[in-house]
């Protein structure tokens, strides 16, 4: 059945999130009481999508969980915020998982996350149909090499492409090519080109200054 058009699609990273509120960062080899613990589902392009659904857009998300109950969390939060999902189930392999220490003080975090390669996107979980009936597609650099194929294929119906970028993942330059907003961490520039200076960074590859004009920083 040929899908419906949509105004996002989002392709990449969910996550469940363990949110643990605590009075102070705790120093090594101590104990610390925290305030609360709640589990909430996450990640960058999930969160996303959910968002733009709740904000009057329709939505489609494309991704992959394991077979356990955090995937079955996310398949069921996406369903029940109205956002079409189009999600992978890996047999025997666990959903990308994070703790998020939240010092109460500060509002700093730190993050401990686990996520198997098998969650990886594969070309075969795409579907162009899926990508070409959208006015915008959001990525992540997870999946860098297979989020350029997506990419291509938006851009040549006419969609625009925009990206949340952070890491240097590899296969990022195929992507980076095919994107028309990416929307970057402050230090995505360094690690892409191993200049430690922002500008200079923007500067330093031959690929990076047609993107840096329209590249937008998001802290």
């Amino acid at each position: 059945m040929r899908a419906r058009f949509v105004d996002i699609v989002g392709i990449g990273q969910n996550a469940t999130d363990t949110l643990i509120e605590l009075p102070h960062f705790p120093a090594y080899n101590s104990e610390v009481e925290f305030y609360s613990s709640r589990v909430l589902p996450g990640g960058q392009i999930a969160t996303a999508v959910i968002a733009c659904r709740h904000w009057g857009l329709r939505t489609r998300y494309i991704g992959r969980v394991g077979d356990d109950s955090a995937g079955d969390l996310q398949r069921r939060e996406l369903a029940r915020h109205g956002v079409e999902s189009r999600v992978t189930v890996v047999p025997g392999c666990m959903s990308q998982s994070s703790y998020i220490l939240v010092d109460r003080k500060s509002g700093e975090r730190t993050i401990l996350f686990r996520r198997d390669d098998r969650l990886n996107l594969r070309r075969a979980d795409l579907r162009r149909d899926w990508i070409e009936l959208a006015r915008l597609v959001h990525l992540d650099g997870h999946n860098a090499t297979t989020g350029a194929v997506a990419a291509r294929w938006a851009r040549a119906a006419g969609a625009i492409t925009i990206a949340d970028l952070d890491h240097s993942y590899p296969g990022i330059r195929s992507l980076l090519d095919n994107l028309d907003y990416p929307v970057s961490s402050r230090t995505f520039p360094s690690r892409f080109t191993g200049e430690p200076g922002l500008f200079r960074a923007m500067q330093e590859d031959p690929a990076w200054p047609p993107v840096s004009r329209r590249v937008h920083h998001a802290g």
